[in-house]
């Protein structure tokens, strides 16, 4: 090898040294890895459940798409009712209590999903009795755990730690999705369940995810909490009021919140779309319907990596929203499958970029007092927008309904777009930093 092919492979060593440190480099916080890895590993169980939860829904249902939707209202509900409740509690309270027994009721509503599935008892009402269940429990996680970044990594590591907690989200998505034709298929053999038809073969991923619960609940029963200053000190309400106050007199928190909350109502519904799309209109079995759930959760892996080696969070605010919109464009005029799997791709990839841009500028803007309130806002337009939004997904891309797919899914991205061009000169473009500093 001559010198000028050694001095090359040594820069192209160094670079990819580097970028593996600026991307990674909030690992290097040892409680934090801990806790990243352990969720990793729980949210492949939590994906394998979610993908078999919406096959089982078609399945009972003879893919019926607004019982889809009728689910996701049911899992996302508590969001819009509680979250804001939540996020007062997450402040007054020690967090490890708030997500230990969230992670408890979780795993329990995943046993009964299970069991019931193993025997051939469940349905539609169970599923969505369960749903709510759960979508309670996550009203509380979700704040808590958004909240975590600041217990376990300093304030310059922030934005990447936002970006590897989507990554860890992504990856167990596309492993837990991709996975999950197989795991039907094994569980038919080790559970029984006989033919394709009988949905007792959908129950061995509820039974893993069960299993995956044991290892973030013992994780998180040995982390060292820090102590940090709680804030709420007066009654609940009042505490309320004060969190909807600080983002109310911070435009640039405010407008960003508003851009989530109406992306929401409109294209970020893909645990509807991407389903129905892939059992009622591309007819796909478990394999091809977990693949191309996959897709998503591939792109949106790039997606969070490539985010968390950027220093700044805001830069692609606005391009993640317009990517976003026209590859939403491209899945409603996708001819197929295949074609389906690419654009869903870049959906992924558009949507984390987005959403990792969103939830890094508010984590920094946000002082450690407020943070579980103002996070609890983030999750009620992120999540608690769910229901409604997962209702007029549901209805304008539904065969024989108001639109259908193609014209349906061109409407929710026409509804995005009408809200980014409204709140385009308002997004922020710098950091402002917390009054505390």
């Amino acid at each position: 090898m001559s010198d000028t092919d050694s001095g090359a492979a040594g820069q192209t060593v160094g670079r990819a040294r580097r970028w593996r440190e600026q991307t990674f480099r909030a690992l290097r916080w040892p409680s934090y890895r801990r806790y990243w890895l352990s969720q990793t590993l729980s949210l492949v169980g939590s994906w394998m459940q979610v993908t078999a939860q919406s096959y089982l829904v078609l399945e009972l249902t003879n893919n019926n798409s607004a019982a889809l939707g009728w689910v996701t209202v049911a899992q996302f509900l508590p969001s819009l009712l509680l979250s804001l409740f939540a996020g007062a509690i997450i402040d007054r309270v020690p967090k490890r209590r708030v997500l230990l027994t969230a992670q408890v009721v979780l795993m329990l509503t995943a046993l009964t999903l299970a069991v019931s599935t193993q025997l051939g008892v469940v349905s539609l009402e169970l599923v969505l009795a369960l749903a709510f269940v759960g979508g309670v429990a996550n009203a509380f996680d979700m704040p808590a755990r958004q909240t975590l970044v600041a217990d376990f990594v300093p304030r310059e590591d922030f934005s990447n730690a936002v970006a590897l907690n989507s990554l860890s989200f992504n990856v167990s998505r596309t492993l837990g999705q991709a996975v999950f034709g197989l795991v039907a298929a094994l569980g038919v053999s080790l559970l029984g369940g006989g033919n394709s038809d009988n949905v007792a073969r959908l129950a061995f991923p509820f039974y893993l995810n069960v299993a995956s619960f044991g290892v973030v609940i013992w994780v998180i029963a040995r982390l060292p909490f820090p102590a940090r200053e709680r804030g709420g000190h007066g009654d609940v309400l009042a505490d309320i009021r004060e969190g909807l106050a600080y983002v109310r007199v911070t435009p640039g928190l405010r407008y960003t919140l508003a851009l989530v909350g109406l992306m929401s109502l409109s294209i970020v519904n893909f645990n509807v779309i991407i389903p129905y799309f892939a059992r009622a209109v591309y007819g796909l079995r478990e394999g091809g319907f977990g693949a191309l759930n996959a897709s998503f959760g591939a792109g949106a892996m790039v997606g969070a990596l490539w985010q968390a080696s950027r220093p700044n969070p805001l830069k692609n605010l606005r391009r993640g929203a317009v990517l976003l919109l026209l590859s939403g464009l491209g899945l409603a005029l996708a001819p197929g499958g295949v074609v389906a799997a690419l654009v869903l791709a870049c959906c992924g990839f558009s949507m984390l970029t987005f959403l990792i841009s969103a939830n890094s500028s508010v984590q920094l803007t946000v002082p450690d007092a407020l943070r579980g309130r103002v996070m609890s806002v983030y999750s009620l337009v992120l999540v608690g927008s769910g229901p409604l939004g997962a209702l007029i997904s549901s209805t304008l891309i539904a065969k024989g309904g108001l639109l259908g797919p193609t014209w349906g899914l061109i409407a929710l991205v026409a509804l995005a777009a009408v809200s980014l061009g409204a709140l385009w000169r308002f997004l922020p473009r710098e950091l402002s930093r917390p009054a505390e500093d």
